[in-house]
C-alpha cells in the first residue's frame, strides 16, 4: 500500500468524524486455513465512524478497502498506545502532521492477528527523529475537516 493512500484515508475518515457520520458496529471474521477463525470487532464509535468512511469511499468488501481500513485503525491505535512514537506526529490546530517514516511504516509493515502493528517492529523500522526533524523533512499534513 502507498503511504499516500493511507494519508487520503485518514483525511476521509477525519472529515466523516467532523460531520459525525457514525457507522454501525462491525464484526470482521477471517477464516484461517487451520479451520479456526479470527474475529475483529469494530465497536468503538470513533472506529465505527472511520470504518464507515472507508467503506463509503473505498468499500470494505474489497481487499484494498479492508486493508486500508485496518491499517488506518491500527495506526491510530499504536499512536495512542506507544509513547515513544510521540516525536513522529504532532496534533496542531490545522490537523495532524505525520512523519514520513511513520507513514511509510504504517503503509508497509504487516499487521498481527489482532489487526495491530507490533510495537517492536514499527519502532525498529523507524529511526526516531528529534522533534525538530519531525517537522522539517516535509511531514505529511492533514487539515482538519471543514
Amino acid at each position: 500500500m502507498a503511504p499516500g493512500d493511507l494519508l487520503a484515508a485518514w483525511s476521509l475518515a477525519r472529515r466523516a468524524a467532523a460531520l459525525e457520520l457514525w457507522g454501525p458496529p462491525r464484526l470482521l471474521r477471517f477464516d484461517r486455513p487451520d479451520g479456526e477463525a479470527t474475529e475483529i470487532a469494530i465497536a468503538d464509535a470513533d472506529a465505527g465512524c472511520w470504518a464507515e468512511a472507508i467503506d463509503e469511499g473505498y468499500g470494505l468488501q474489497t481487499l484494498p478497502g479492508l486493508a486500508l481500513c485496518l491499517r488506518l485503525l491500527a495506526l491510530v491505535e499504536i499512536l495512542a498506545r506507544v509513547p515513544a512514537l510521540a516525536p513522529l506526529f504532532d496534533v496542531t490546530p490545522e490537523g495532524i502532521e505525520l512523519h514520513p517514516a511513520l507513514l511509510d511504516a504504517a503503509a508497509t509493515l504487516p499487521l498481527d492477528a489482532g489487526a495491530r502493528f507490533d510495537e517492536a517492529a514499527i519502532s525498529a523500522s523507524i529511526v526516531a527523529p528529534t522533534p525538530a526533524r519531525c517537522r522539517r523533512p516535509a511531514p505529511h499534513r492533514m487539515r482538519r475537516a471543514p
